[in-house]
């Protein structure tokens, strides 16, 4: 198993602290590209509890064109496409935003019961549309897969508190399943990673989104960055090198859940606090991903990625 703390943390003790982060993201190519379209999502969810005071993107070479906006699912984005050929790209973001905790008032006991939002959520002809219905329904990365339903209903006995639910079963992902840096690819089926308990955050994070939707309730994916080295005397988290992975279990008229949606990492058994830092939120891996793209050329290509996370405030 992986070295990530074994007992639950309900949340980390810092209440609000200011984070620093670099991310590189280089491709080389073997031939030259001689058109390519990306899009990024690199810069981080502002709202109340996490306030972005800086935010620059640098681009090599420079695109033709740039065009900022805000996706569906409210967050950041940028489109830039390049002309020029090219045989390698630098994409290079730094971030300082202040972060506070969120749950730290969390009742997870005074969570309604589990069935109440499921039955709520269900289809009737002519109920109010909640948006929250978008997130039970499979995606892309997140197929219905029978083995989840029953996975998930072990954490949800009949009338258990939602957030009580979903903090389980947060901690049995944690327990069970083993962080493997080597065990999947970003294209490998959930159902692999299922079968062979191991993988890493993506992997986490998609098994628990599933397990969840399998039993009628929302949850979203979360990208962002990892504080992974912790103030002294405290164990060190577990993330990926480029961006971590977790999850928002829909916890609505939970006290102490503002906004409704419950952070969860299952890769370190926590409610993340002031060490996670968001950068979008979607229906799985997909919808986020922090570089994508389509290029015309490069043959073989080759690909690095650097992130510095550090506190600064």
């Amino acid at each position: 198993m992986h070295s990530a703390p074994s007992s639950f943390n309900a949340s980390e003790p810092v209440a609000t602290q200011t984070l620093e982060v670099g991310h590189d993201t280089r491709y080389s190519y073997a031939a030259p590209v001689s058109q390519a379209q990306h899009l990024a999502h690199l810069q981080p969810l502002s709202d109340p509890w996490q306030h972005v005071l800086e935010f620059s993107l640098r681009i090599q070479p420079e695109p033709a064109q740039q065009h900022p906006g805000i996706d569906p699912m409210g967050n950041q984005q940028l489109f830039f496409s390049l002309t020029q050929p090219h045989r390698a790209l630098l994409v290079r973001s730094r971030s300082r935003v202040r972060v506070a905790a969120r749950f730290g008032e969390l009742d997870a006991a005074a969570s309604p019961p589990w069935e109440a939002i499921r039955n709520r959520l269900r289809y009737e002809v002519g109920a109010t549309y909640d948006p929250a219905v978008e997130f039970v329904q499979p995606s892309p990365y997140v197929p219905r897969l029978e083995g989840l339903r029953q996975y998930g209903a072990l954490s949800f006995p009949p009338g258990r508190p939602l957030a009580e639910g979903a903090i389980d079963l947060m901690r049995r992902i944690h327990r069970e399943f083993s962080f493997q840096s080597s065990a999947t690819e970003v294209d490998t089926p959930l159902a692999t990673a299922f079968a062979q308990r191991a993988g890493v955050c993506q992997d986490f994070a998609h098994l628990m989104i599933g397990a969840l939707r399998m039993l009628g309730l929302p949850a979203r994916y979360v990208s962002g960055y990892l504080l992974t080295q912790p103030p002294p005397g405290e164990a060190p988290l577990v993330g990926a090198d480029a961006s971590h992975a977790w999850v928002q279990a829909w916890c609505p008229r939970t006290p102490g859940v503002p906004g409704g949606w419950l952070d969860l990492d299952p890769t370190n058994d926590l409610v993340p606090a002031t060490g996670h830092l968001r950068l979008a939120v979607g229906r799985d891996y997909g919808d986020v991903t922090p570089l994508r793209g389509v290029i015309r050329g490069g043959g073989r290509h080759s690909l690095e990625v650097n992130v510095m996370t550090r506190v600064v405030g």
